[in-house]
């Protein structure tokens, strides 16, 4: 062994404190405005720091959104499907990990957040599933007088502002997201400050599963000082308030009437996100379009 060359065994390790970043456009920058926050366990252990998005940063995820969208919206329901099955793959391919952030951030036992886990791969599961048959529960054939044919069709509404539950970090978290993607729209999605590390890791998930940039773009931080921006986007279609504090719904309903948002009446408690989520989101972030062919022409 040469001068100056030492054993490592026995030396202590320097704890290099994470810090995650913003997921937009399929990147991982960094905010803007340079700001980042401890984020804490339930009892005040230090887990990482994670990023304090800006307005700034909201005005680019919404703009990926709908550069997301054009690519998202064009492809096959099949494809969709797909990707969305990979998606949940991985997730249980990280399991061990996932069940460990969640544990830590919602300080619930280790079996409680496997269970968690668990119950987010199959919700991803459930909505790849549908996203080739939704078409068909939601639209079909109308009955018509005349020589000709009528046919609705749903389509997605463009690019979804979400603000993700407080309360579930993960579940709840993919039980907001997987409709909004699934049917084919962009997602801007807003996690607050206090739990965002379930979310930043699936951000990970998202971005080696096939999930094109910019079709679910993801900002941590001060959900309260973000949301209105997000209500009130002229480039954003609709908003679903499901992690908004209670005292700013009436608020984000009037900014997002500016500019004729759809608002998922979400309500104002969180619901059991074991349950089974139904076709309600789904259809929330749909419209139909109908089509009329003349017949013997």
């Amino acid at each position: 062994m040469s001068e100056g060359e030492q054993p490592v065994s026995g030396r202590e390790r320097v704890t290099v404190p994470k810090t995650y970043k913003l997921h937009i456009g399929g990147a991982f920058p960094r905010s803007e405005s340079g700001r980042v926050r401890a984020v804490e366990d339930p009892d005040g252990r230090f887990l990482a720091n994670a990023a304090m998005a800006s307005r700034k940063d909201l005005r680019d995820a919404v703009s990926a959104a709908r550069k997301g969208f054009e690519t998202w919206s064009t492809t096959t329901a099949r494809n969709r499907g797909q990707v969305l099955f990979r998606v949940a793959e991985m997730l249980e391919d990280r399991r061990d990990q996932f069940a460990a952030v969640v544990a830590d951030s919602e300080g619930v036992s280790r079996e409680q957040a496997e269970a968690t886990v668990d119950g987010a791969v199959d919700r991803i599961f459930w909505y790849a599933g549908w996203t080739d048959k939704i078409g068909t529960v939601l639209g079909g054939a109308n009955q018509v007088s005349g020589p000709y044919t009528s046919h609705s069709v749903p389509e997605p509404l463009g690019v979804v502002g979400v603000l993700a539950p407080r309360r579930s970090s993960l579940l709840g978290l993919v039980s907001v997201l997987a409709p909004v993607i699934a049917v084919g729209n962009g997602a801007v999605v807003v996690v607050d400050r206090e739990r965002p590390l379930p979310a930043v890791t699936l951000c990970e998930v998202l971005a080696t599963s096939d999930v094109p940039g910019g079709v679910v773009n993801v900002l941590t931080g001060d959900a309260g000082e973000l949301a209105p921006w997000l209500a009130s986007h002229a480039d954003v279609n609709a908003l679903d308030p499901t992690g908004a504090p209670e005292s700013l719904r009436a608020e984000l309903e009037r900014d997002a009437s500016g500019t004729a948002k759809r608002v998922f009446d979400a309500p104002a408690a969180e619901p059991d996100w074991n349950r089974d989520p139904g076709l309600r989101r789904m259809r929330a972030f749909t419209g139909l379009k109908t089509v009329w062919h003349p017949l013997g022409a």
